[in-house]
């Protein structure tokens, strides 16, 4: 009965339940992190904009649409501006550097610590010593109040090449870590296979004289012999070498005395 009742179950499809792309996702497992994928070369710039004052943010905004860049993001606190970047994961982030909630300065030091995007920080002339906080938080670039077009363009396009240059070399580093950890994985292998053969080589020399050994002192043949190390090696659980040793001890040579020497 249990194995009419087992023909009986429908065949499952895999490919009419899960897509090809859905198996691939299952395969990556659900921990698997976020990857920047790769934009086609005449895609826009995406930024996500983070300014408390809602005039300067649409003056922002409107300045960065009208010269092809796509702001998927428009923050009015520091929260709002890290939350949007994890979302969106955009190319650039303008970050004003005094918001409510959370400083544009505390935003850009988790931006950059998650490795996330580049920051370009948005300053008044006054705030010099907040410039240098944020830079040391991790900001690629600033720009000072008003904004012009002459000055935020190119800082965009600075920040972005820098953070692209620091994230291939942070991939080199991994490689080339990850290349020693491999070769170093293979050498420590090498010398194991090294210790094992000299082991080996080292057992069949004993194993060889303890033979020859009982060849002569117990008038074993040959075959005997070894059968008989080979077999009291496996009854008693002694290793071959120890059995070889405890042999050559009873049957070797005896080492000679002080006074032989002399």
């Amino acid at each position: 009965m249990a194995a009419r009742k087992r023909s009986e179950e429908p065949s499952i499809d895999m490919d009419e339940v899960l897509t090809d792309e859905e198996l691939r996702a299952a395969a990556a497992g659900d921990e698997a992190p976020a990857e920047r994928k790769e934009k086609p070369a005449d895609a826009p710039r995406t930024v996500v904009v983070a300014e408390d004052e809602a005039v300067n943010r649409m003056d922002l905004v409107a300045m960065l649409e009208d010269n092809g860049y796509e702001v998927v993001g428009q923050a009015a606190n520091g929260e709002e501006a890290v939350e949007l970047t994890r979302k969106f994961r955009p190319d650039v982030v303008c970050m004003d550097v005094k918001m409510p909630r959370m400083d544009g300065i505390a935003a850009a030091g988790i931006i950059c610590d998650e490795n996330i995007a580049p920051v370009v920080m948005l300053t008044a002339f006054s705030q010099t010593d907040l410039v240098k906080k944020a830079t040391g938080a991790g900001a690629m670039a600033y720009v000072t109040k008003p904004y012009e077009e002459s000055k935020l363009l190119p800082t965009l396009e600075v920040a972005m090449g820098r953070f692209a240059e620091i994230n291939d070399l942070l991939d080199n580093v991994e490689r080339s870590e990850q290349k020693l950890r491999e070769t170093t994985d293979q050498l420590k292998e090498t010398e194991e296979k090294l210790k094992k053969a000299e082991d080996t080589l080292e057992e069949r020399k004993l194993v060889d004289r303890a033979k020859g050994l009982l060849m002569d002192k117990a008038d074993f043949s040959e075959q005997g012999a070894f059968r008989w190390i080979q077999k009291t090696s496996m009854d008693q659980r002694i290793p071959k070498k120890r059995l070889a040793l405890a042999i050559i001890a009873k049957y070797g040579d005896p080492k000679p005395s002080n006074a032989d020497e002399r």
